[in-house]
């Protein structure tokens, strides 16, 4: 398994790709942590992460990179398509809506979105190399009549002015450099009077900046998962209304009632829970040494390693952060556009 995913990193970016682009990746992210208010090339620097994790994010989670709540019961996968039908359902979509799909990844989600509301999806992404396989898995699943993908920054959409019945984002809008900008560009390609949804990375009141435990996690979830930024839940809400929107709904899923499993157990792979064995602490472990192996024996590319080793690092804060509740990957925002 990991010889398919050396291939496919090597077959991406040639041999030496991959370890040039995460290098230039940690130099940028380092050099623009100290300078956030003044980020010119936060697109760039989401790129590089983009290029270098892709094939491990399909090869440890699937093909939609998000978490989801989960109950009793429930698989891993369905649990990621209920997530995802709850933003549709809160969308109302329908077949005729034009949606945007903000950071749409490989179009896991999208794929799943479109086949259950039957809308017209428009996937917007800046990596070319996601694109160019979301357009593949939406034409396997033979879906292409309900997707059109757009190649650019989120932040300046080629499209018009009200050019959405409806918009959503999926742990992406989180790679913006300020909410108040993303935002501000999702009401422009709104119709008035439609509505955008979406779940945000966001630290939760129980996040102390004085705590150095709590301030090396949050370090360590913005390297290992290329955020130069993670909001809090009132800069997000305040987002949303200071460029016009109005606000119906906000809050914290990971705050389930009822017997429920926590977001992050899939990182742990605590349980019986096999189907996630990949991400799970043990998979993640088998992954890293093996590619470190391969890495060495010259069939993974240099820098492989690398990479696997900055995604635990992400992984091992998730967990930590879950446990402390101090971080949430589902702050539900749902939101209309006046009209």
């Amino acid at each position: 398994m990991a010889v398919k995913l050396s291939k496919s990193l090597k077959d991406n970016q040639g041999a030496s790709g991959v370890a040039s682009t995460v290098s230039e990746y940690e130099r940028r992210f380092e050099r623009d942590q100290h300078d956030v208010a003044q980020i010119s090339d936060a697109a760039t620097v989401n790129n590089l992460y983009y290029d270098v994790v892709t094939e491990f994010f399909e090869f440890g989670w699937g093909r939609s990179f998000h978490f989801a709540p989960r109950v009793p019961g429930e698989s891993f996968k369905a649990s990621l398509a209920r997530h995802e039908h709850l933003l549709a359902h809160k969308l109302g979509l329908t077949p005729g809506m034009v949606v945007a799909d903000l950071g749409c990844g490989v179009g896991g989600p999208l794929i799943e979105i479109a086949r259950f509301t039957g809308a017209k999806i428009v996937g917007v992404n800046s990596n070319a190399y996601q694109l160019e396989r979301a357009r593949k898995l939406t034409d396997e699943a033979e879906l292409s009549h309900l997707a059109e993908f757009l190649h650019g920054d989120f932040l300046n959409v080629d499209a018009p002015d009200a050019s959405f019945d409806a918009a959503y984002s999926i742990e992406a809008t989180c790679c913006a450099p300020d909410k108040v900008s993303v935002y501000r560009e999702v009401f422009r390609l709104l119709k008035p009077g439609a509505r955008f949804a979406a779940y945000e990375y966001c630290m939760t009141d129980r996040f102390d900046a004085q705590n150095p435990q709590h301030v090396r996690i949050k370090a360590d979830l913005q390297l290992g998962g290329g955020l130069l930024i993670i909001d809090d839940m009132p800069t997000v809400d305040n987002a949303l209304r200071s460029v016009g929107f109005e606000v119906l709904e906000t809050r914290d899923l990971t705050q389930q009632t009822g017997p429920s499993i926590p977001w992050f157990e899939p990182l742990v792979g605590s349980g019986i829970f096999l189907a996630a064995f990949r991400s799970s602490r043990i998979g993640r472990w088998v992954t890293q040494n093996s590619v470190r192996a391969l890495e060495t024996l010259r069939i993974a590319p240099k820098g492989a390693a690398r990479v696997a080793e900055m995604l635990n690092l992400c992984a091992t804060a998730m967990v930590e952060a879950g446990r402390l509740g101090i971080f949430t990957p589902m702050y539900l925002v749902h939101a209309r556009k006046p009209g």
